[in-house]
């Protein structure tokens, strides 16, 4: 884990002028690297002390080896911004938030995704004689975008985002069945019970949710992406986000591993639309 990520997950128990000296460094990683103790102490409003008192809370042997591994986690990376939208941000302000902080978590899902996992779930639904995508909230439109990704693959696909069809659809699944759960957290009970159903009627579940989580109990195959967000405070942004390139890989996996006759069969799929757009005109 980098030292912002460090940082963002720590937040809740800092003291309050701990809170202030991180809420700086959010702000403005890259002026924390070239800033003396003291002036950072001073644009926080903090002693100097209690910069050392931060620092050495979060692992490190004071503030210049707090820099060092600052320094080293904007190397690796889209540095984090502050994602917190304040209600006196300006349009300018809160969408430049918005865009640099889904970005920096992209970033960060991207280092934390084990492309192994990514083969096996690949192969997995390769093999699959039918494909269910199920979320709620904001995963049902991840769930949604996966179906409509899949569907033209040529293998049965089915979505819900019901919680009695999602039942009632894993009560009738069998061993070549593969059901895929959408959920961030992984602590949405309805879930977890749609996992356990699945599996007591011999489907393979593939949970794109968070590890050690009570769904990932019940699932054959993990998928976390390390998107550090609050989803009991703050509207899933990023998670949504990263979810959603998700399901762009396995889909591009998928059709990679299918061959070239496969490819041509989604050429001709995507021929049959192209009669429902009008012509680009050219300026």
């Amino acid at each position: 884990m980098s030292m912002l990520e460090r940082i963002i997950q720590n937040l809740e128990i800092f003291s309050k002028s701990e809170k202030k000296v991180a809420d700086v460094i959010l702000e403005s990683p890259q002026s924390a690297i070239h800033s003396s103790i003291a002036t950072l102490a001073k644009v926080a409003d903090v002693s100097e002390p209690t910069v050392n008192r931060f620092c050495r809370r979060l692992d490190t042997k004071g503030y210049p080896d707090f820099k060092l591994h600052l320094a080293q986690s904007l190397a690796n990376g889209t540095p984090y911004v502050n994602r917190h939208v304040e209600a006196n941000d300006g349009p300018e302000v809160y969408t430049n938030k918005i865009f640099e902080s889904t970005i920096a978590h992209l970033d960060s899902a991207k280092n934390s995704l084990d492309p192994e996992l990514v083969n096996k779930a690949v192969d997995l639904l390769i093999q699959a004689k039918q494909i269910s995508f199920f979320g709620l909230g904001a995963s049902a439109s991840v769930a949604r975008d996966a179906e409509n990704k899949f569907f033209r693959f040529n293998v049965p696909v089915i979505c819900f985002d019901d919680i009695m069809m999602q039942r009632m659809s894993v009560i009738n699944s069998t061993e070549d069945s593969v059901v895929v759960l959408f959920s961030h957290t992984g602590r949405t009970k309805s879930m977890v019970d749609v996992a356990k159903l699945a599996r007591e009627n011999d489907a393979i579940v593939i949970g794109i949710t968070a590890e050690n989580s009570p769904l990932a109990k019940y699932c054959n195959l993990v998928i976390s992406l390390d998107v550090l967000e609050d989803t009991d405070v703050y509207m899933p942004m990023a998670s949504r986000v990263a979810q959603l390139v998700l399901v762009d890989v396995l889909a591009t996996g998928f059709t990679l591993r299918r061959g070239d006759k496969f490819r041509e069969n989604l050429k001709k799929v995507k021929s049959a639309i192209k009669d429902s757009r009008f012509n680009k005109i050219d300026e």
